[in-house]
């Protein structure tokens, strides 16, 4: 098994992964519904490439914040572990595993595809892609942190408890709807389905730029049918944030 990053998509695909990719047999993708648009950029980078796409139903996940968030995502893993061996099993071959960004960051596959190693008994390996954040930093023409000082990487639904840990420069991830209340001071760097046709950006102060986030969330969402965002924020000088 080939656990591969192909960045934001076909663009993105590193001479690396592109050898990789026309060595597999066939490529296995996760397919959340019928007009699955991460799916249809998969099958784009298979296709460039010669290779098949097999599609695997990923299994139902508790997406409410549920309050063993960890046992959830465990069960999730372990319907998705079943689900690919299934198909391993009755294909064999070499299998690729697309990752969107780089398998490194709020992903799953690596963990998923180490349970499915140890069970068939087969060997796997990871190559790096371009992460959200970098494509990020690079549309905004910024660097995530200032001299000499941290970036700090999250989730959305993690956000609120880390401001209010101390985090002043905070790239969040898994952006979902983005509750920036109490941080209108601060300044924002915000990119939805970064190097696709329904990329949208937006900069600015918190307080300032929100109407404008909302409407580029909307536009994002309506071109594509989904939304994949992803932002920097970062506190002003001497601010003690307020999250209240």
């Amino acid at each position: 098994m080939r656990v591969l990053g192909i960045g934001m998509g076909p663009q993105h695909v590193t001479p690396e992964v592109r050898d990789a990719l026309r060595g597999c047999d066939y490529v296995v993708a996760a397919q959340k519904s019928s007009d699955d648009g991460l799916l249809a950029l998969r099958r784009v980078v298979a296709e460039q490439h010669d290779v098949e796409v097999v599609p695997v139903p990923d299994p139902e996940r508790d997406r409410r914040d549920p309050a063993d968030y960890p046992g959830a995502v465990a069960a999730w893993h372990e319907a998705r572990v079943a689900a690919y061996e299934r198909v391993l099993r009755e294909r064999g071959g070499t299998a690729a595993f697309l990752v969107w960004g780089d398998p490194s960051l709020y992903d799953s596959t690596i963990r998923v595809v180490e349970r499915l190693a140890e069970r068939l008994d087969v060997e796997y390996d990871v190559l790096p892609g371009i992460s959200a954040p970098q494509l990020l930093a690079a549309r905004h023409r910024i660097v995530l942190h200032q001299v000499g000082a941290p970036v700090h990487v999250t989730t959305a639904r993690r956000l609120r408890a880390d401001v209010a840990a101390g985090q002043t420069n905070v790239v969040v991830m898994l952006g979902g709807d983005p509750d920036l209340t109490g941080l209108e001071e601060w300044s924002i760097w915000w990119g939805a389905n970064l190097g696709t046709d329904s990329e949208e950006l937006v900069a600015g102060r918190v307080g300032a730029v929100a109407p404008e986030l909302e409407r580029a969330r909307g536009r994002a969402r309506a071109a594509a049918g989904w939304v994949m965002d992803v932002y920097l924020l970062r506190a002003p000088r001497r601010a003690t944030p307020s999250l209240a």
